[in-house]
């Protein structure tokens, strides 16, 4: 048995001993921390650190004799792998959003024994489910309890890393008129108090950034508003005193961030309080008293900060510009080192994009760890090459690359695949029916306030006609110098609600995907802005949106198998070929204009 494996064992073996200790019977650890984010900062990286399970998302439960790690397609060949020996048995979920941890503890757990979770990190929305199911089952949840505190002896702390302005031009409102917006939403649901956790819509709403979650520009805060004034609870040190005085300016008190369950605790009876069942902890939920009145909604600040304005929009355009190049530029680099017989590994690209985005004016950072996966590597959706573990590029087959950048000016996220080597014809179909997902639904025309997940059945049709089909969403949105993954909106297979409607300025991924385990994998991701279309029927029918392609970078025609593709696809990739190297070609010169002249030729020609 390897040292990996011992500490896994050891380390639940230490959990069922706390168990035991406390009086209970079970341990449900989520993958969040108190403000609910998907990319979770060390402290609270808990399911990783008992696990072994390296994956974003996930969910694990401990019993006194039992572990099961709840995980979606997305993870499984990763999750096999990272689990195996640990006598943690993978529990494979349709979704992300599935609850089959909750019916697997209610069949572990008998009547009268006791479930324990930190209810700091269980999500309110969850918290009500999983309640449900354990009264019937009669069995006990305490959410008092965490028992990492008993168990992790050198748990990260806090992150302090300092807060700073979204300044004008890139930042187009200033909060003032954010937190009047937000105050507009309150008045309307009758709340005179407001509490928010998610960190990108507190980003948002006070016009601050941060370095605290690792590739999202975001710091680590509650937020609570009322009629006229708000508090801030942040972390002791982090905004420096000419911030403060500015927050101050717009009514916003700097207190400290271990102080905001006393300020819930401390709302005045016969208040009405509004917070998001789906992005406030159950904790939190706990202090509010049982004289204040609770509405539970959306987080206004959700849905403003989705619709980018036009000024944000045209920052983002800029944005892509500036990445476009980036890629452009490496992709020129990659293709004459393969020339020249230069080793390039998985670890060797992701340095050298990285390398090439930093070079563009408003780069901060990148939006999420890029993918680079050759031939199976790229099977695995969230692959990621480790000194440890990682391939390199030579032969022949297919190789996948997800990556992003944070600029100032917007996010970008987009995933291309490139031929080394010869590439079969089966490669090539996959390729070609990914792009004709893609595209099938990169040109839709849908009417304002269609629910988003219903139009995922329209990138999925073209493989659908040969019997294919990818486990993840088609489309998340995306935040402006924000997390990359944003809702309401969600192009996938989800149950819709009305949150999710589609209107004018949100920006969402389209990225199909095909992938054969042990082989290859194929994914073909650009960014798309919400736009309203002008339709001679608009006045009998309503508002019709179409999508515009943000994301620029030429799509490798080496690997399309033209018999697959009818003429009207063909010139809709000519013209996409067209508008990138008339916005790249400028911000270019030598063998990186030469490269994209050479990738963006006409396929129709």
């Amino acid at each position: 048995m390897d040292s990996r494996v011992c500490v896994q064992r050891e380390r639940i073996e230490h959990v069922r001993e706390a168990l035991e200790r406390r009086g209970a019977h079970a341990l449900l650890v989520p993958s969040a921390d108190p403000h609910l984010s998907e990319y979770l900062p060390g402290r609270w990286q808990s399911r990783q650190w008992l696990s072994g399970f390296t994956g974003s998302m996930g969910t694990l439960a401990i019993t006194l004799d039992k572990a099961a790690l709840f995980a979606d397609s997305r993870y499984w060949t990763q999750a096999e792998a990272e689990l195996a020996g640990s006598g943690i048995e993978l529990v494979k979920i349709p979704t992300g959003a599935a609850t089959h941890h909750i019916d697997w503890l209610a069949q572990q757990l008998r009547s009268g024994q006791t479930l324990a979770v930190d209810g700091q990190v269980l999500g309110l929305a969850s918290a009500q489910q999983l309640r449900g199911a354990l009264d019937k089952a009669g069995v006990a949840l305490r959410t008092d309890l965490d028992l990492m505190a008993d168990i992790w002896p050198d748990r990260p702390a806090l992150p302090a890393r300092p807060v700073y302005a979204h300044v004008a031009p890139h930042a187009d409102a200033p909060r003032s008129d954010r937190l009047a917006r937000v105050r507009e939403a309150m008045a309307r649901h009758g709340a005179a108090h407001h509490f928010v956790s998610t960190v990108d819509d507190i980003a948002w709403i006070t016009s601050l950034r941060g370095a605290d979650v690792e590739y999202n520009p975001v710091f680590l805060a509650h937020l609570l508003i009322d009629a006229t004034s708000a508090q801030l609870f942040v972390g002791a040190g982090k905004i420096d005193a000419a911030l403060a005085e500015q927050l101050a300016a717009d009514g916003i008190a700097v207190v400290d961030y271990a102080r905001a369950a006393d300020a819930l605790r401390g709302l005045p009876g016969g208040s009405v309080l509004l917070i998001d069942p789906r992005r406030v902890t159950f904790g939190f939920r706990e202090q509010v008293p049982a004289a204040v009145r609770v509405v539970e909604a959306i987080n206004p600040s959700t849905l403003l900060k989705s619709r980018k304005t036009a000024q944000e929009a045209s920052f983002v355009r800029e944005a892509m510009i500036e990445d476009g190049a980036a890629m452009c530029a490496f992709y020129a680099w990659f293709e004459q080192a393969q020339r020249a017989g230069e080793r390039i590994t998985e670890l060797t690209i992701d340095e050298r994009l990285s390398a090439e985005r930093a070079r563009r004016p408003g780069f901060v950072g990148l939006s999420f760890s890029t993918i680079a996966g050759f031939n199976a590597n790229g099977a695995l959706p969230h692959y990621r090459a480790t000194p440890e573990s990682h391939a390199a590029i030579e032969g022949h087959g297919l190789l996948l690359i997800d990556s992003g950048g944070q600029y100032l000016g917007g996010t970008t996220d987009i995933t291309r695949v490139w031929p080394i080597g010869t590439i079969s014809a089966a490669q090539r179909r996959d390729f070609t029916l990914v792009l004709k997902a893609m595209m099938n639904l990169s040109r839709t025309r849908f009417p304002r306030g269609t629910l988003s997940p219903m139009i995922d059945a329209i990138a999925r049709a073209p493989l659908w006609e040969h019997g294919l089909d990818y486990g993840h969403g088609t489309g998340h949105g995306v935040g402006y110098f924000l997390n990359v993954h944003e809702g309401p909106q969600s192009i996938s297979q989800a149950l819709p609600d009305p949150n999710m409607a589609m209107q004018p300025g949100m920006i969402t991924s389209i990225e199909p995907g095909v992938y054969r385990p042990g082989k290859w994998g194929v994914r073909i991701e650009n960014l798309v802005l919400n736009m309203p279309v002008d339709t001679p029927e608009a006045h009998a029918f309503g508002e019709m949106l179409e999508f515009e392609t943000l994301t620029l970078c030429p799509i490798d025609t080496r690997c399309i198998d033209r018999t697959l593709m009818r003429a009207d696809e063909v010139a809709w990739l000519d013209r996409y070929h067209a508008l990138v190297h008339e916005r790249l070609g400028p911000r270019l010169s030598g063998n990186a204009l030469a490269w994209l002249t050479t990738r963006t030729a006409a396929l129709g020609a």
